[in-house]
């Protein structure tokens, strides 16, 4: 006998699957639980005001366990078993880069919520973080005018800092400035000790920094035992925010410098209530942060598209978010339609004796993403 369950297929009528996609265990969840919550806040708030053409957001996480091969199998997961119509996910450029390909076969659409090394522009990824023209570039050039040129790098041994300094010293290159030491770790290192010795002995103006998750904890606390402070040698970040400051202790922080396009402390309206929000929803003592904030524009911009295409059709939705605007906490973005990555302004931070970022430079107007560095003569060839 047939039963048909009239009231139960109305339901799923009323609801759409999304997919969210972080490292919620191993060493990126100190930075991408929060950009999961900033997620789930922005689907609250588009369901509280009557969803996505008329459908309640249903959100189905999965943990990419800081590995990107896990990654992989979650979105194929995601993708064909949950039948998600979007994901909303990863970190590192290690795990997109094995997302990547997972979307682009079974025609799937990512919002990716990082600043990154570039060099990419998929069909099937919209990028709602910094290319290098936004944060990289633009930091070299500040630490060269305003701190020195001659520049010891250290990163995780993984795609985006191994990009990124290839492109610095592309840049540092073009400024007359000098590669000190280029230095990369595995993911998850904890021992600096020998690191921090060869920055005291070569003596740099800065150090760039692009350590990524709960190594940043190390080798801040052994840059202070043994005597570097901000003074004597400051270090500009690339991928630690407020979040990643409030788990680690201030004052080996104090003074350093970080290169993003939002911060906690960005004087906007917007931003005002987001902060707000967040804090009410997670905590007092909860901070956001560039990526946080990044991932909540990806799940209003995802909203907005397909309510201007009138569909949750990938095609559909990547063709109505060319040129789409949103009014995020750091002020308006916009979708570049040629490379699905965002206008923003860039903002130079400096963090403070309390944890926060305050702000020391910052572009005047929205910057063209430039994923290819296509505008600079010195990038030819990277």
């Amino acid at each position: 006998m047939l039963l048909v369950f009239t009231g139960c297929n109305n339901k799923k009528k009323e609801t759409v699957k999304v997919g969210l996609l972080h490292s919620l265990t191993g060493t990126m969840a100190i930075s991408e639980t929060a950009v999961r919550d900033s997620e789930l806040l922005a689907i609250k708030e588009i369901n509280n005001a009557g969803g996505v053409l008329g459908k309640q957001i249903v959100p189905i996480e999965a943990d990419g366990e800081s590995e990107p091969k896990i990654f992989a199998e979650k979105a194929r997961t995601l993708l064909q078993e949950e039948k998600v119509v979007t994901i909303f996910g990863c970190w590192t450029s290690a795990c997109r880069k094995a997302v990547k390909p997972i979307v682009e076969d079974l025609y799937g659409l990512l919002w990716y919520p990082v600043q990154y090394e570039g060099m990419e522009a998929s069909p099937n990824i919209m990028y709602m973080g910094a290319s290098p023209n936004q944060q990289i570039v633009p930091a070299v050039d500040f630490c060269a005018e305003n701190i020195g040129k001659n520049m010891y790098l250290i990163g995780s041994d993984y795609i985006f800092p191994h990009t990124a300094n290839k492109i610095i010293k592309a840049q540092l290159a073009q400024l007359d400035g000098t590669c000190v030491r280029e230095e990369y770790l595995p993911m998850g290192h904890a021992d600096f000790s020998d690191i921090v010795k060869d920055i005291k002995n070569t003596k740099p103006d800065v150090i760039l920094n692009t350590l990524n998750g709960d190594s940043n904890i190390a080798f801040f606390a052994e840059l202070s035992k043994q005597g570097i402070t901000s003074k004597e040698i400051p270090v500009m970040s690339f991928s630690i925010a407020e979040e990643e400051i409030s788990q680690m202790t201030t004052d080996t922080l104090s003074g350093n410098y970080v290169s993003w396009n939002y911060y906690e402390t960005t004087q906007t309206e917007k931003n005002a209530e987001f902060v707000s929000e967040y804090k009410s929803t997670y905590g007092e003592e909860r901070m956001t942060g560039d990526p946080i904030e990044a991932g909540y524009i990806a799940v209003h911009m995802w909203a907005k598209a397909c309510e201007r295409a009138g569909s949750f059709d990938v095609e559909d939705v990547r063709m109505a978010a060319k040129g789409l605007t949103f009014t995020a906490p750091e002020g308006t973005v916009t979708i570049d339609g040629a490379n699905q990555h965002l206008y923003k302004l860039v903002r130079i931070g400096k963090i403070n004796d309390s944890g926060l970022i305050e702000e020391v430079w910052s572009t005047p107007t929205a910057i063209k993403p430039d994923p290819y560095l296509s505008t600079y003569p010195w990038a030819r060839g990277l």
